[in-house]
């Protein structure tokens, strides 16, 4: 225990004495919320309104909180994975300077080695994701909240298990990358990528239905959803509130992705969390057994 708590101090010093670095991740999200709402709230907001018929008023507060939400979920979702990658550079800087190859030939186990790994990027990013979340909910005090306690601990919640997706899948692929290039070219592929995979820049519902099935195998979506839930939740209450019908509300709820469908099943919220947590566990474990298979390869 106390080798991998020195292991997760070394790590985390190192990420942050890198100042710019540390800049970059943590402005990140807030550069997003930014474009979000220059360039992807007037789409949201006439999406939403093209859901009513002609001469359906909406309060402004109430489009304003529609929007608002939709866009915090879309940026938490998105962040907390892409962040990882940015905080989990460490691991491959040590692999082009040699400091790896040292680890391998001290008493260090591999294990060890690879939580410490894990476990930093998991601090190091929680700081940045949860500094988002903080900033997108101050956002939504703003411009139209319909939060609850409840709401915000279950956002809480989604954002964790993101944050330990992003984090598990950060680390499985960087283990196979050996240089700051290539790091870098993957790290703009899934900046790039990710949002649309997952469903956090355009809902899945807009796309072809063989791509939304192809998309429903990967766990990312899930999150996605999950924050789309518990983010817009007190939304629809209010539009029920509104007088507006059952059957536009859910219509709402499936163009946003709050309802996602595997090959036109509908997936419960408890299967969303059971495939995040599983597909974040079963990356741990292929994360650690690449470590340990390459460390009793490098001793050879």
């Amino acid at each position: 225990m106390k080798t991998l708590l020195a292991l997760i101090r070394r790590d985390t010093k190192l990420f942050f004495k890198d100042k710019g670095l540390f800049f970059t991740s943590l402005i990140t999200p807030a550069i997003l919320l930014v474009l979000y709402v220059t360039f992807l709230g007037n789409v949201y907001r006439d999406a939403f309104l093209s859901s009513f018929a002609e001469g359906v008023v909406v309060p402004e507060r109430l489009v304003n909180g529609y929007v608002g939400a939709q866009l915090i979920s879309s940026i938490l979702a998105v962040s907390a994975v892409t962040v990882a990658f940015c905080s989990n550079m460490l691991m491959v800087q040590d692999k082009a300077n040699g400091t790896i190859a040292d680890f391998a030939v001290s008493p260090v186990r591999a294990r060890h080695l690879a939580f410490g790994y894990y476990l930093s990027t998991l601090l190091v990013t929680a700081i940045v994701s949860f500094a988002a979340a903080a900033l997108c909910l101050l956002y939504m005090a703003v411009v139209g909240w319909y939060l609850t306690v409840p709401d915000v601990l279950l956002i809480v919640l989604d954002v964790l298990l993101l944050l330990c997706f992003g984090t598990a899948l950060s680390s499985v692929i960087n283990y196979f990358l050996r240089s700051q290039g290539q790091i870098s070219a993957v790290g703009t592929i899934v900046s790039s990528g990710y949002g649309f995979i997952s469903g956090a820049y355009m809902p899945i519902s807009q796309f072809s239905e063989g791509l939304q099935n192809a998309i429903a195998f990967f766990p990312g979506t899930y999150g996605t959803s999950l924050l789309r839930i518990h983010a817009m939740r007190g939304v629809f209450e209010a539009l029920s509130e509104e007088g507006i019908p059952a059957p536009v509300v859910d219509v709402i709820r499936d163009a946003v992705d709050c309802n996602i469908y595997f090959f036109d099943v509908a997936v419960p919220v408890g299967v969303k969390y059971a495939v995040l947590i599983g597909a974040t566990l079963l990356l741990i474990a292929l994360y650690v057994l690449l470590n340990v298979h390459g460390a009793k390869r490098a001793r050879k």
